[in-house]
């Protein structure tokens, strides 16, 4: 017969009255009503819905993706080849900025209080002065970058090395569960890579699940990322950014 509205919701991730709003408009109209007026939605609606949620994604406003999708001409296969492009292209875009905002984290971590001196005493070898150019060129106007600079201006010596402690305390907690063999998307390692977002979004700027799981994603395919974590254990690099996708699938 059919999957009921409230299936297909479920199944798509989207609430019923988004479902309610598409069959309103005529975006996206079940196959089927019963006689007591219940919506049924057949496996070709559902196909029909992944399209409208991937062009929805890509930015598309409802009324020009009806448009497409009512077309005559309109070529599943072809959308979706097409779709695959742009989220490609997307991807790419978001490789670079999450690699620019981790760059500005570090830039910004010496912040424009510290001394060179104070510097290398809470940072050793590290020198985030080093990515200035490289952070300010890439996300200069950002609000994320507007943020963290803006906050760690204000920044005493005492603050940074109350930073430091807390993250290397983040660092022992992650390197304690990893060579215990838990599992990634274990109860424990999420937390821990919760606990590593909120120390972003407490000392540099607003930090989402959704914005930590692209940062995750750059810690293992970023050399220079994936090196501060792989020098503390070998593979401990990809088994924090599972476990902070893992974290970001939780419900809020």
């Amino acid at each position: 017969m059919g999957l009921s509205i409230g299936e297909v919701a479920g199944l798509a991730s989207v609430s019923v009255r988004t479902l309610h709003h598409y069959d309103e408009i005529g975006l996206l109209v079940p196959s089927v009503r019963t006689e007591s007026g219940y919506r049924l939605y057949s496996d070709a609606d559902v196909a029909m819905l992944q399209q409208v949620l991937f062009f929805k994604e890509l930015g598309f406003p409802l009324g020009e993706i009806a448009r497409i999708m009512h077309d005559p001409s309109f070529d599943r296969l072809e959308a979706l080849t097409m779709q695959r492009r742009m989220l490609d292209d997307k991807a790419a875009q978001l490789a670079l900025m999450v690699e620019a905002v981790d760059a500005a984290i570090e830039a910004v971590k010496g912040g424009v209080t510290l001394s060179a001196e104070d510097m290398l005493e809470v940072f050793g070898d590290f020198d985030p002065k080093q990515y200035e150019a490289e952070a300010e060129q890439k996300w200069g106007n950002t609000e994320a970058y507007a943020q963290s600079a803006s906050r760690t201006k204000r920044y005493t010596k005492e603050d940074w090395q109350r930073y430091k402690d807390e993250a290397e305390a983040n660092g022992v907690r992650m390197v304690e569960l990893f060579d215990a063999g838990v599992a990634p998307d274990d109860p424990r390692a999420m937390e821990v890579a919760d606990e590593a977002r909120l120390l972003i979004d407490r000392w540099f700027y607003t930090c989402s699940r959704e914005m930590h799981a692209c940062l995750g994603e750059m810690y293992v395919a970023d050399p220079r990322f994936k090196a501060n974590y792989e020098k503390m254990r070998e593979g401990l690099a990809q088994w924090f950014s599972d476990a902070i996708k893992a974290n970001s699938a939780r419900s809020e």
